[in-house]
């Protein structure tokens, strides 16, 4: 018996013992790497205002200005709120739905898959300007008071003096 025999004789393997146990940590170290490897499932998110410049916030949270792009973990609902001066901001929810591929079951095959999907929503808010005026406002704050009251049953109520024509305080008093 050789000395390359006699160590191995020691160590209670035989050659073909040895092999397999170098096979079996290489496939390890592949079925891992492998798995570690496999693709994902990207999310996101753009968008864009009429007019553009806008500021966007996604659950209280500033995105950017129009047109923007961000990524987002979770599908559902959305709070957006848009702000641009000149225009009345929006503020809503907007709703991120779910693709097939991205329902559970179905997910765990696309997140196994060696290859990167892209799950991408485009979003659109059109802004209205700002209307600047107030006697069409306070015309339709006094209609909308009117119908209330015949709502209520209260008798229509009475014009009351506006700020202008109340006297001026005295100074000093009371």
């Amino acid at each position: 018996m050789g000395w390359h025999e006699v160590g191995q004789a020691k160590r209670g393997m035989i050659p073909a013992m040895r092999t397999i146990g170098w096979n079996v940590v290489r496939l390890t170290v592949l079925g891992v790497t492998g798995l570690l490897a496999t693709g994902c499932v990207e999310r996101t998110i753009s968008i864009t205002s009429e007019p553009s410049g806008a500021l966007v916030y996604l659950n209280d949270e500033e995105i950017g200005r129009t047109p923007c792009e961000t990524a987002f973990l979770h599908y559902g609902t959305y709070d957006v709120r848009i702000i641009k001066d000149g225009y009345e901001p929006y503020m809503g929810p907007q709703e991120a739905k779910v693709p097939l591929y991205d329902l559970p079951g179905p997910d765990l095959v696309a997140d196994l898959l060696p290859v990167r999907i892209r799950s991408h929503l485009d979003w659109h808010f059109v802004l209205r300007p700002v209307v600047d005026d107030d006697p069409a406002m306070i015309d339709r704050a006094r209609q909308l008071r009117e119908r209330m009251h015949r709502t209520m049953g209260d008798s229509a109520p009475t014009e009351e003096a506006t700020p202008a024509d109340s006297p001026a305080p005295v100074e000093g008093g009371i």
